[in-house]
């Protein structure tokens, strides 16, 4: 399966599961271990587990692979690791904190 297959895979499961604030992130320029980063809100730590499960259950549905998954255990900002797409599944207040968009700059962002 190629990159955008596994990129659409993950913004439709995020839509979905109606993950809010969705955004994807164009880093290939300007970063050595991902292509694309994805940021989406979840509305509670409940939510914010069972969008980041639905994704890892797509993506082996689809035979591709999850390399890793961090902060499952109290899901305030759980990364799903895909090798070139990076998911980040953050509750508002963690998103708000950590503004992550800010941090690669607004020339990477991509309407998801």
């Amino acid at each position: 399966m190629k990159l955008p297959e596994l990129k659409s895979i993950c913004l439709d499961t995020l839509d979905d599961m109606k993950a809010k604030d969705i955004v994807s992130l164009d880093i290939r320029d300007i970063s050595n271990f991902a292509d694309w980063f994805i940021i989406a809100t979840a509305s509670s730590s409940r939510n914010a587990k069972a969008i980041s499960n639905k994704i890892i259950e797509e993506v082996k549905l689809n035979k591709l692979h999850v390399i890793g998954v961090e902060g499952q255990e109290d899901s305030e900002w759980v990364l799903i690791d895909c090798g070139d797409v990076v998911i980040n599944v953050m509750q508002q207040e963690a998103r708000e904190f950590y503004d992550l968009e800010s941090l690669w700059g607004e020339a990477t962002l991509i309407s998801a």
